[in-house]
C-alpha cells in the first residue's frame, strides 16, 4: 500500500531549480536510502514531505498516521535530565498510569457494589489500552534507545542544558524512533553516532516495521538498511531498487549503455554529415534534395549527452619528495588526562606504507591522540618517536589551515607557485571544484568545500605521514569517492580517525581500536576486524569443555 505518492513535484528558490517535475511513490515497509550531492535537494525534499515547506507545485499525498522527522542538527531546548525528556514521548501512557492510579484508590475505597461493578469495567477498559499502548515496557525501551544510542546510565540525570550539539541530536533521535512513527523521515541520521551506536542503529532499523527514507552518506549504513535507493540528479529523481552496492552497479550499467548509446548515434552523426557533404557537392536537384532530407533528420534527432562514470574526478597521483624510514612512529605507554584521565598505557608502532584505522568510543581520546601526534598536545606522559626523514601533515575538523580571505585557487596556488594556473584548475577540478567556482572566497564555501580545499592542499604538502581527523565529515558520496581514490593511490603511511566504515574498509591496511586501558591492534581492514571481534564472541560464549576423568 502506498502511503507516499507525489506527483510534478516542483521546487525553486528564486531562480534557482532545486528539484523538477519529480514523480514516485513510496510503499508501507519500503526503506529508502535518499543521495545526491550536497545542494542536490534532499533536504528540501524531506521539509516539503514533512509539510514545513511548500512545494511550487505538483501533488502530494501523504496516507500514513503519524511522521517523524529528525533534521540535522536538531537542538532540544529542555529544562529537564536525559531520561525524562525522552520519557516524555510516552506522556499518554503515564497519564493512562495516573487514572489507573486513581482508580484503584477509588476502587478500595468504595463499598457500594453497584459502582464498584461500574469502576472495575472502567478499570478492566483502561488496562487493555495499557497494554496495548504496551505501558508496561516503556522504561526498559527508554534505557534500549539511550544506551543504544551512546548514552550510559550515569549521563541519564544529566540536564539536556548541558548537552553539545551532537549529544542533542542523538537525543531527538531516540525521541523519535520510541515515538515508532508509521514514516521515519532521517536526515544524516548517524552523524555524531561512533561505531557501536551506528551498529545499534543499523540493527534497530532493520528490523523497524515502519516506512523509512533516510538521508545519508554513510555507504555501509545504507548497504545494511536499505532496500531501494532514491537517487536526487540535475533536479530529477530516479529510483533503483535495491541497497547502495546494487545501485552503484546498476549505475554504472546504466553509464555504460548510455555511453555505447552515445557512441553509436555520433556513428550515426557522422555517416549523415558525410552523406549530406556529398550530396551538396554534387550540386544536382536531386542531390540537394536528399541533402536537406539528411538535415532534417538530424534536426529531429535528439541528441545524446556523452555520460561519464566520475564525470567530475580526474585519477591524480599525490607524492612526496623525501621517503621515511620503515620506521615512521613509535609510541610508548603514552598517557593523557585532562580533569580526567583520556587513555593510559598506550603503546603501537607504525611502519611505513601502512594506512591504520583508529576506532574506539566517543570520549575515547582519538582526536586527542592525533593531535599528541600532530605537536599540538603538549602535556602527556610516555614517549613518542619519529622515524628517519618523517615529514607530517595533518587534517582537522575546524579547517585552520585555510585562510578566510584567500580564493579557493590561490589556497592552492599560493602553497604550490611552481604549477601553472591550468594545473591548479585541475587539481581542483579533481577535487570537484569547477568553473567559476575556483573564484570563491574560502569564508564563503560550505563545510564540505571546505574539506575538500583541506584535504586537496594536505594531499599537496608533500608529507609523507598524513594524519586524518573524521577526514570524510561534510563530504558527499563523490567527494568521499575522489578522497579514497587519491588516497589509495597515496604510496606514503597514514593514521586516520573516521567512524565511515566503508572508508575504513577500502582504505585501511590495519584497524586500532583505543580503549582507556591502551589498543588492540587488528591487522586488517575493517571487515576483518568485525569477523574477527564475532569470532572471539562466539568462543568466549561457548561454554568450557567438560574434562574427562579417568
Amino acid at each position: 500500500m502506498a502511503v507516499i505518492t507525489v506527483n510534478n513535484l516542483t521546487k525553486s528558490y528564486g531562480v534557482d531549480i532545486i528539484l523538477q517535475n519529480i514523480s514516485f511513490i513510496v510503499n508501507e515497509g519500503d526503506k529508502i536510502g535518499v543521495i545526491g550531492e550536497n545542494g542536490a535537494g534532499k533536504s528540501t525534499l524531506f521539509n516539503i514531505l514533512a509539510g514545513t515547506l511548500e512545494p511550487d507545485s505538483g501533488s502530494i499525498f501523504v496516507s500514513a498516521n503519524k511522521i517523524g522527522y529528525l533534521k540535522q542538527n536538531t537542538l532540544i531546548d529542555s529544562e529537564k535530565s536525559i531520561y525524562e525528556e525522552v520519557k516524555s514521548v510516552f506522556a499518554e501512557i503515564f497519564q493512562l498510569e495516573n487514572e489507573i492510579k486513581a482508580l484503584e484508590e477509588r476502587i478500595s475505597n468504595t463499598k457500594d457494589h453497584k459502582l464498584l461493578e461500574k469502576l472495575f469495567e472502567e478499570y478492566s477498559f483502561l488496562m487493555d489500552k495499557y497494554n496495548e499502548l504496551e505501558g508496561y515496557s516503556v522504561e526498559s525501551k527508554v534505557r534500549g534507545v539511550l544506551n543504544g544510542l551512546g548514552f550510559d546510565m550515569s549521563q541519564f540525570d544529566t540536564p539536556v542544558a548541558n548537552l553539545s550539539g551532537g549529544q542533542k541530536t542523538r537525543l531527538m533521535l531516540a525521541k523519535i524512533l520510541l515515538l515508532n512513527p508509521d514514516v521515519l523521515l532521517l536526515d544524516e541520521p548517524t552523524n555524531h553516532l561512533d561505531i557501536r551506536s551506528l551498529e545499534w542503529l543499523e540493527q534497530y532499523l532493520k528490523f523497524y516495521s515502519g516506512t523509512l527514507l533516510i538521508i545519508s552518506h554513510d555507504r555501509y549504513f545504507l548497504d545494511k538498511v536499505v532496500n531501494k535507493i532514491f537517487e536526487i540528479e540535475n533536479h530529477h529523481l530516479k529510483v533503483y531498487e535495491g541497497n547502495y552496492t546494487e545501485y552503484l552497479k546498476k549505475k554504472k550499467e546504466e553509464v555504460q549503455a548510455k555511453l555505447k548509446a552515445y557512441e553509436e548515434q555520433q556513428k550515426e552523426i557522422k555517416r549523415i554529415k558525410s552523406i549530406i557533404e556529398t550530396q551538396r557537392n554534387r550540386r544536382t536537384e536531386k542531390s540537394v534534395k536528399m541533402a536537406r532530407s539528411k538535415e532534417k533528420l538530424l534536426e529531429k534527432m535528439e541528441i545524446i549527452e556523452k555520460p561519464f562514470l566520475n564525470k567530475n574526478s580526474i585519477k591524480l597521483k599525490f607524492d612526496f619528495d623525501i621517503e621515511s624510514g620503515n620506521d615512521v612512529l613509535t609510541v610508548k605507554n603514552l598517557s593523557l588526562k585532562f580533569d580526567r584521565p583520556v587513555f593510559s598505557n598506550v603503546s603501537f608502532d607504525v611502519k611505513k606504507g601502512e594506512k591504520i584505522a583508529l576506532l574506539g568510543p566517543n570520549g575515547a581520546g582519538k582526536t586527542s591522540l592525533l593531535r599528541i601526534i600532530a605537536g599540538e598536545i603538549k602535556e602527556f606522559e610516555g614517549e613518542i618517536k619519529f622515524g628517519t626523514n618523517v615529514v607530517t601533515g595533518y587534517y582537522e575538523q575546524e579547517f585552520k589551515s585555510l585562510n578566510p580571505e584567500k580564493t579557493v585557487l590561490d589556497e592552492i596556488w599560493d602553497e604550490n607557485p611552481y604549477l601553472t594556473q591550468t594545473e591548479v584548475r585541475t587539481l581542483l577540478a579533481s577535487f570537484l571544484f569547477k568553473d567559476e567556482e575556483v573564484f570563491k572566497t574560502v569564508a564563503s564555501l560550505s563545510g564540505g568545500e571546505k574539506a575538500r580545499l583541506a584535504l586537496l592542499k594536505l594531499l599537496l604538502s608533500k608529507a609523507n605521514f598524513l594524519l586524518l581527523d573524521e577526514p570524510t565529515n561534510h563530504l558527499d558520496l563523490k567527494a568521499k569517492e575522489v578522497l579514497e581514490e587519491s588516497l589509495l593511490g597515496y604510496s606514503g603511511t597514514v593514521l586516520f580517525v573516521s567512524h565511515d566504515r566503508y572508508f575504513i574498509d577500502k582504505i585501511a591496511t590495519k584497524v586500532m581500536i583505543l580503549s582507556a586501558e591502551g589498543v588492540e591492534v587488528y591487522l586488517g581492514n575493517y571487515s576483518y576486524y568485525i569477523a574477527k571481534k564475532q569470532q572471539l564472541e562466539v568462543q568466549q560464549e561457548e561454554p568450557p569443555k567438560r574434562q574427562k576423568h579417568r
